[in-house]
C-alpha cells in the first residue's frame, strides 16, 4: 500500500527543531548573529547540548531578538520535543524565527556564515 497523503509544507515547518542537533544549530546561529552584544549564548555542538543544560541560555538569546522560544532539547538518551518559536504571540517555524531575528538585527546571514 502506498501512502497518498503528504504533510503540508506549512505543517512541516513546525516540525523542524526540537532535538539536540537543531538546538545546537540555534546556538550557532544566535552566537554569530548576536556577536558583539553584551550577552549571547555560546556555540554548542549536539553532544554539549545533550550533556548540559543550555535551554535557558538559548531561550535568552532568542529573547534578545524579540523571539519567545520554548526549547526542548532533550537529554543524553532523549531526542527532545519540538521547539516552539513565537513572534508577537504567533507561533512561527524555526526558519521564520531566524528570518525575523535577522531582520530585527539588520544583519542577514547565509547558513554558511554560522553553520561551520
Amino acid at each position: 500500500m502506498i501512502a497518498t497523503k503528504k504533510i503540508s509544507d506549512e505543517a512541516l515547518n513546525f516540525v523542524s527543531g526540537g532535538d539536540a542537533e537543531e538546538t545546537a544549530d540555534d546556538s550557532r546561529f544566535l552566537n554569530v548573529l548576536l556577536r558583539g552584544q553584551p550577552w549571547h549564548c555560546d556555540r554548542l555542538g549536539e553532544w554539549s547540548v545533550r550533556l548540559g543544560d543550555y535551554d535557558d541560555d538559548i531561550k535568552g538569546s532568542w529573547a534578545l531578538v524579540n523571539v519567545n522560544a520554548i526549547i526542548h532539547s532533550g537529554g543524553l538518551f532523549t531526542g527532545g520535543d519540538p521547539n516552539e518559536y513565537y513572534v508577537n504571540g504567533q507561533r512561527v517555524s524555526q526558519e521564520q524565527a531566524r528570518q525575523y531575528a535577522m531582520n530585527y538585527m539588520g544583519k542577514h546571514l547565509k547558513r554558511s556564515d554560522w553553520d561551520w
